[in-house]
């Protein structure tokens, strides 16, 4: 997607008597099944032409019940939406609608997709051809529309589903967690595009796991059983939880998290001055009301036990604080239960586990890896990223020994040379991307399985099990059918089965894609328990403020190793300063920047432009103030701001691409 051209004023056609009508309004909105189970429970909002509209909260929320009432595709219990003044369900035709999982049909062409949609639609044919080439050519897809939907990647998959909805022109867009699993470079570029549309008129109700993803709405409302607990701009949520973040640096982290989170629990005192502790792979975040009290508090508490501390930096908490507090005052937190292991590894910190040098593996012709030498130590979490195609699933199979490397040497759990062996493969566990269990059997069956394959002893194989369920949260529930779980339980489940074992190194590969904020706390305090432990820790993941999780990362591009170091060092090695703007006119003053210059360097955040500058401070500064100004734009701040890890992924990859590295989704 490196087009800039708008969509124009005939993106969205105007609907008959809606000028002064909310695109979306929602009334009372009940939903109960079976008469029992209330899944929303009299929902109130109204979503304003051209906005784009976050709907954010835990697995089970209501969230997607909410979403096909919306487009027309399920009838209410009680209350009523309207989409510009119609029901819903007489608005289908304004209504485009992505669902969780790809809808399209694996084995027709990119075109023949968008031409069934299009005629489904009763869009006509001349029509779906300008619209359909108009939108492929703006995504950067035309190149594709021969290729079978089904070897589309995650991201690119994701486009298809949006070109197939706006064939149809609509007026409302509806969408249930479509970046799920798609690579940061896609992701940013899937926002750009609805920027863009929004600009344009379209209306955009969202449902997402990534609260950073939520930064780029206008409007968020969290949902928690069935109501809307809390509505507003994402800085307006930020303001309410009436607190900052404090990033803590100290030689111990997981020490120091237990110490402040034990002290909040036990003392009032504590607790009113730290209300929420969280573990980063370099740092622990502080939420405190009062960051002066709250750096005294923390600090005292620290030295009590023997820890010194450091303040890095003060900021704004971020929306994921937000919602974790909310959820906590009503009364809903995932607490990992004591994980019952008892073959702990902490003898081996420090030394290798998991090694490569010069790891190639070519597939004919295509090196899909290209001399990639890479360390994990035992008690190190290690995130490799890379956008889709850049060769990390390959990457983990081979040094995991599922995977013959063309050329390259590997060390794994102290062994070289044969990698597949019975003793190696019990002391690894691995959480695949696409498959970590059978659908077909229960969650119990799948359990059993596992725990013979990886030889867990009889003797403890129940309580693993009774942790796996305490763990996913499905208790008493042995008996359920795997493939009937929602995907964020099927996760839990899946990961709870990967270290039954305990593994001495352990894959991850996106293990948290699809799950909610809770989920993915419980999930990391669980691996960095086993980091503690002494476990080495492998993992990719597609979300990059995940990945602040890990002690170390590496970027991976084409193949190629670009990058590596600690979440802060990688962001030292940018140089260069990131500016955040707040304009009166951000899609205009976002299309202007970018004109003549990389487009990575400039992104959107709902009201809050991010520009990417190599200059020092004050010529990017005042460069950047010149050219909005002479636009007519208003600038109401400019701050400095630090980089985050999706500006450094973006910019290691862009910065690769200008070297001619590209991956093979190109």
């Amino acid at each position: 997607m490196t087009s800039t051209t708008s969509f124009g004023s005939s993106a969205v056609a105007p609907v008959a008597g809606a000028a002064d009508v909310p695109a979306i309004h929602v009334v009372g909105l009940t939903k109960t099944y079976e008469g029992k189970v209330e899944a929303v429970r009299g929902i109130d909002l109204s979503v304003a032409k051209g906005e784009i509209f976050g709907l954010i909260g835990p697995d089970g929320a209501g969230k997607t019940t909410t979403f096909q009432i919306m487009a027309g595709v399920m009838e209410a219990t009680a209350g009523a939406v309207t989409i510009y003044g119609e029901p819903a369900r007489d608005a289908r035709f304004h209504t485009g609608y992505l669902t969780q999982a790809f809808s399209l049909y694996p084995d027709l062409t990119v075109w023949e997709n968008i031409r069934y949609i299009g005629d489904l639609r009763r869009v006509r044919p001349e029509e779906i051809d300008e619209r359909g080439h108009r939108y492929l050519a703006m995504f950067d897809m035309d190149r594709f529309q021969e290729r079978l939907a089904g070897r589309l990647s995650g991201g690119m998959k994701q486009k298809l589903s949006l070109v197939c909805a706006l064939v149809a022109q609509p007026q409302v867009l509806l969408l249930d967690e479509p970046t799920t699993g798609v690579d940061p470079v896609s992701r940013r570029e899937f926002w750009d595009t609805l920027a863009h549309l929004a600009a344009d008129g379209l209306t955009i109700m969202i449902a997402t796991p990534y609260l950073d993803e939520a930064e780029r709405c206008h409007r968020v409302a969290l949902m928690h059983l069935g109501q809307i607990r809390e509505i507003g701009t994402p800085e307006e949520l930020r303001e309410r939880l009436g607190a900052r973040r404090l990033e803590v640096h100290t030689s111990d982290l997981g020490k120091a998290e237990e110490v402040l989170s034990a002290a909040a629990e036990s003392n009032p005192e504590v607790r009113r001055e730290i209300i929420d502790v969280q573990r980063f792979g370099d740092r622990l975040d502080v939420i405190a009301p009062n960051p002066k009290r709250g750096r005294v508090v923390l600090e005292e508490t620290l030295k009590a036990a023997g820890l010194t501390s450091d303040v890095y930096r003060e900021d704004s908490p971020a929306l994921e604080n937000v919602f974790v507090a909310t959820l906590r005052a009503a009364g809903q937190e995932m607490k990992a239960p004591p994980y019952p292991g008892v073959h702990g590894h902490g003898d081996l910190k420090g030394k290798i586990a998991i090694g490569a040098t010069n790891l190639t593996k070519m597939f004919g012709n295509f090196a899909a890896v290209r001399n990639v030498s890479l360390d994990v130590r035992y008690g190190e979490i290690y995130g490799l990223l890379g956008a889709n195609g850049a060769g990390k699933t390959t990457t983990i199979k081979m040094l995991c020994g599922l995977l013959d490397p063309t050329t390259g040497d590997m060390q794994l759990t102290g062994q070289r040379g044969a990698l597949r062996t019975p003793e190696v493969r019990e002391r690894i566990g691995y959480m695949s991307q696409k498959f970590s269990l059978y659908d077909d059997l229960s969650i119990g069956e799948n359990l059993d399985f596992f725990a013979g394959v990886y030889g867990v002893p009889e003797r403890e194989r129940e309580d693993k099990k009774r942790w796996v369920m305490a763990f996913a949260g499905l208790e008493g529930k042995l008996d359920l059918i795997t493939g009937s779980l929602p995907g964020g339980w099927k996760q839990r489940v899946a990961f709870g089965a990967s270290i039954m074992h305990e593994p001495e190194v352990l894959f991850l590969d996106e293990p948290t894609s699809g799950v909610d904020p809770l989920a993915r706390r419980a999930f990391w305090r669980m691996i960095n328990k086993l980091a503690d432990l002494g476990t080495a820790i492998l993992v990719t993941t597609h979300y990059l403020e995940e990945a602040e999780q890990c002690n170390r990362l590496g970027f991976m591009v084409a193949g190629e190793l670009a990058a590596e170091g600690t979440p802060r060092g990688v962001k030292a090695q940018q140089g260069g300063h990131l500016l955040e703007f707040i304009v009166d006119q951000p899609q205009k003053a976002s299309d202007l920047l970018r004109q003549g210059t990389e487009r990575w360097r400039v992104s959107l955040f709902g009201d809050r432009l991010h520009v990417i500058t190599d200059d020092n401070l004050e010529a990017g500064h005042d460069a950047t103030v010149a050219k909005l100004v002479a636009a007519g734009i208003g600038i109401q701040s400019v701050v400095e701001e630090q980089y985050s890890l999706e500006d450094v992924f973006i910019a290691v990859v862009e910065k690769a691409r200008r070297q001619g590295k590209v991956g093979s989704e190109d």
